[in-house]
C-alpha cells in the first residue's frame, strides 16, 4: 500500500576530492624527467532535482541517508583521478528546502529545477601542477578536500491552482471527483481524506488544479485534526474555496458558523513561503443542496454570506451536479486573474561583483580560549589547511608561504602576535613563528624538506646546549670560588 509522505529529513554528505599525487618522471636515457603527479579527482555532490513523476517524498522517508563517491586520487604520468558522479535525488514539484535551523534554503518550482544540497570536495593538485621557479621537482601534493556534509527538511507544498476548505465531510472529495478525473475516498464518515489529493479542471480555455486537503476543525492551528499538518498544501493556491455542508444536522453548526471558524484558523495560520493566506480571494459552494432542507439552508445564508464577506456564492451538489458549471467557471475566472497579474520572469542575469582592492578575505581575532593566541578566519586560509599534509615538511612550507603572500603572517604581527604564541586557522593550533620572505628559503631546500623547519630545530637544538653549557659554567665558578676561599684560609 503506498503512503503519502510531505515532510522529511535528509543527511546529505557529499564526496570528498582525492589527492594529488608526488610522482617524479623515472625513464630510462631521460633524467631530470621533472614532477608528473596528476590531479585528485572531484567528489560527487548530491543534487536534488525536480522530477513531474515523483509527487511524495517517501523514498527520503525510508531512506534519509544519501552519500555521493569521493574522487579518485592523481597518479604518475601526468594522470588526473577521475571526478566522482553528482548523486541527483528527484524530488516532487514544489518542494521547499529548509535548513536546520529551519531558514528556507530554496524553493523547487518547475520541472528540472535543479539545486545542489551538498557540494562535492574539491580534487587536490598534484606536485606538477604545483611546480614553479621556486620548486622545480615539489616533494608533495595537496590533499582532496572533503564534501560537505548538511542536514535538510524538505517539506512538500502542492502545486494547486484553487485550494478546497471545510469541514470534514463536507463533500471536498466528491467535488473533486465531479469536477476531474480524480477519484478520491469518498464515506460518509469524518476524515475520510487523509493526504491531499489534486484533480485537473478545464473550463472552457482555461485549465487549472484544485487540491482537497484534510478537513478543517477547530483548533487546527493549535494541532488539532490533520488540518494543520496540511495547511501548507494551500499556500500557493491562488483561490480559496469554502466548501460549506448546508445538510448537516451537528448541533451548534450552520454554514456561517462554520465559513468563520475557518477563517479564524487561516489567519492563525502563518506560511513558510511568504503572503498571507487572508488575501487569497475567495469563493464559496454551499453543497448538498439535493437535500430539501440543504437548499433551503442555501437560500436563506447565500446573501447574508455576500453581504457580510464580499465573496460570491454557488450553491451546488456535487451528486446531481447542480451548479458545478457555473463554479468551475467562477475558478476558472479567479485563476486567470490571478496568472495575468503574475509579473513576467525576466531572463536570469548574471552580476559579477570584485573583489575589492583591499579586500585580504581573512580576518585575525583574539582567541577567548588560549591566552595570548590568536584566530585565522577566512574561506582560503582554512581551505589551505585541509589541503596540507602535516607530515611533509615541504609541503608545511608551502602552506608558510601560501599564507605570506596573503598577508596573514603581516596581519598578525600588526596585531601583536609574539614568536611562540598559539595561533589557530580551521582545526589545527600551531606555534607562530615568523618565516622568510615566501619562496626564498624553499630554493634551498631538497624535495620533501624545508629549511626554515629544520632552523627551527637546529635553533631549538642550539639553545637547549647553550642551556647546559650555562649550567656548567655556573657550576664552574661556584667550584673556583670554593677553591679561592680554602687556599686563602
Amino acid at each position: 500500500m503506498s503512503k503519502f509522505v510531505d515532510r522529511v529529513v535528509l543527511h546529505a554528505a557529499a564526496g570528498a576530492g582525492g589527492n594529488g599525487c608526488a610522482s617524479v618522471h623515472r625513464e630510462k636515457f631521460k633524467p631530470l624527467g621533472g614532477p608528473d603527479g596528476g590531479n585528485g579527482g572531484r567528489g560527487g555532490s548530491v543534487v536534488l532535482v525536480v522530477d513531474q513523476g515523483v509527487h511524495t517524498l517517501l523514498d527520503f522517508h525510508h531512506r534519509p541517508h544519501a552519500a555521493a563517491r569521493n574522487g579518485k586520487q592523481g597518479q604518475g604520468g601526468f594522470r588526473a583521478g577521475a571526478n566522482a558522479e553528482d548523486l541527483e535525488l528527484r524530488v516532487p514539484d514544489g518542494t521547499v528546502v529548509f535548513s536546520a535551523g529551519g531558514e528556507i534554503v530554496a524553493d523547487l518550482v518547475g520541472a528540472g529545477t535543479r539545486f545542489v544540497a551538498a557540494e562535492g570536495g574539491r580534487g587536490g593538485l598534484g606536485n606538477a601542477a604545483l611546480a614553479s621557479a621556486a620548486r622545480k621537482a615539489p616533494g608533495f601534493a595537496l590533499l582532496g578536500e572533503p564534501g560537505e556534509s548538511v542536514d535538510l527538511v524538505l517539506e512538500l507544498r502542492s502545486m494547486a491552482d484553487v485550494g478546497l476548505l471545510g469541514f470534514p465531510s463536507a463533500g471536498k472529495s466528491s467535488l473533486v471527483a465531479a469536477l476531474s478525473a480524480a477519484r478520491p475516498k469518498i464515506a460518509d464518515y469524518p476524515f475520510t481524506t487523509l493526504v491531499p489529493q489534486l484533480g485537473v479542471v478545464s473550463a472552457g480555455d482555461e485549465i487549472y488544479t484544485v487540491a482537497d486537503v484534510p478537513g478543517l476543525i477547530p483548533g487546527a492551528s493549535e494541532g488539532r485534526g490533520l488540518g494543520l499538518d496540511f495547511l501548507r498544501h494551500i499556500e500557493r493556491c491562488s483561490v480559496l474555496v469554502h466548501v460549506v455542508d448546508c445538510a448537516t444536522f451537528e448541533p451548534g453548526r450552520d454554514p456561517l458558523s462554520d465559513i468563520q471558524a475557518l477563517e479564524d484558523e487561516l489567519s492563525r495560520y502563518t506560511p513558510a513561503l511568504g503572503g498571507e493566506l487572508a488575501d487569497r480571494p475567495r469563493l464559496v459552494a454551499l453543497n448538498k443542496i439535493d437535500v430539501p432542507d440543504a437548499k433551503d439552508m442555501s437560500e436563506l445564508v447565500a446573501a447574508e454570506i455576500t453581504e457580510r464577506y464580499g465573496w460570491r456564492v454557488f450553491p451546488i451538489s456535487a451528486v446531481s451536479r447542480s451548479g458545478l458549471r457555473e463554479l468551475t467557471f467562477a475558478m476558472a475566472k479567479e485563476v486567470h486573474a490571478y496568472r495575468a497579474a503574475q509579473p513576467v520572469a525576466e531572463p536570469t542575469r548574471i552580476v559579477l561583483r570584485p573583489t575589492a582592492v583591499d579586500d585580504s578575505g581573512f580576518t585575525i581575532d583574539v582567541d577567548p580560549d588560549l591566552p595570548g593566541g590568536f584566530v585565522v578566519r577566512g574561506a582560503r586560509p582554512e581551505r589551505w589547511i585541509r589541503q596540507t599534509s602535516f607530515d611533509n615538511d615541504e609541503a608545511v612550507g608551502y602552506l608558510a608561504d601560501r599564507l605570506a603572500r596573503l598577508g596573514v603572517e603581516d596581519a598578525l604581527a600588526r596585531a601583536g602576535a609574539q614568536p611562540g604564541c598559539p595561533v589557530t586557522i580551521g582545526d589545527v593550533t600551531f606555534d607562530w613563528e615568523p618565516s622568510t620572505p615566501a619562496g626564498i628559503a624553499a630554493m634551498m631546500s631538497g624535495r620533501g624538506t624545508d629549511r626554515r623547519l629544520e632552523q627551527t630545530d637546529r635553533i631549538g637544538a642550539a639553545e637547549r646546549k647553550a642551556a647546559r653549557i650555562d649550567r656548567r659554567k655556573h657550576r664552574t665558578d661556584a667550584e673556583l670560588q670554593i677553591e679561592l676561599s680554602s687556599s686563602e684560609e
